[in-house]
């Protein structure tokens, strides 16, 4: 009997939290990551190393393109003066150049994702921590992601991209929606 009584106790203690903790007060807000990550400190130099890297890359190719180029108008210039064997030898150093160069593009591709994550990565994981803190410290339970498709209907909530700013200590003002901010005035 004292077990039985002692499992209601617990049944019905489990029953009251679980009831209090449900009407617990939802806080909901919403924040534009996109446009928060536009406005990054660092962003600018990101993007520069990023292209330097990419112009490396891009002018390797360019080099093995002419060397291709330059290796095919020769075996064409010679093509009638020479014996068969040198001809396969020709088309075979040709034919591997273009088979380096296909592999180069594919590895070079995956290069350039690679590094934009690196390059990227910080920066995305610092305005995270920052909404991650503006929503512990505001008391939300959930902060939604409002770039445009993401979010097709919500309650209202708050727009913490001002909060967030203020922590990474983003002056730049927010661009508004639907319009073109490379246009905008530049303070």
């Amino acid at each position: 009997m004292k077990k039985i009584v002692g499992l209601f106790l617990i049944a019905i203690t489990f029953f009251f939290a679980t009831g209090t903790q449900a009407q617990t007060k939802v806080k909901l807000g919403h924040i534009d990551f996109a446009t928060l990550y536009s406005m990054m400190p660092g962003l600018d130099s990101v993007k520069t190393i990023f292209e330097d890297y990419n112009k490396g890359i891009q002018e390797q190719y360019a080099a093995m393109q002419t060397e291709l180029e330059n290796k095919f108008m020769d075996y064409q210039s010679k093509m009638g003066t020479m014996s068969p064997i040198i001809q396969q030898t020709k088309e075979a150093e040709i034919n591997d150049l273009k088979e380096r160069m296909d592999s180069f593009e594919v590895t070079a591709t995956q290069d350039l994702q690679n590094k934009e994550m690196e390059l990227t990565s910080p920066l995305i994981e610092k305005a995270r921590k920052a909404v991650e803190d503006v929503a512990k410290e505001n008391g939300y339970t959930y902060i939604f992601n409002s770039t445009e498709g993401l979010l097709l209907y919500a309650t209202p909530s708050d727009d913490i991209m001002d909060m967030v700013k203020a922590k990474l200590k983003i002056t730049k003002p927010t661009p508004k929606k639907g319009v073109d901010s490379s246009i905008l005035p530049q303070e």
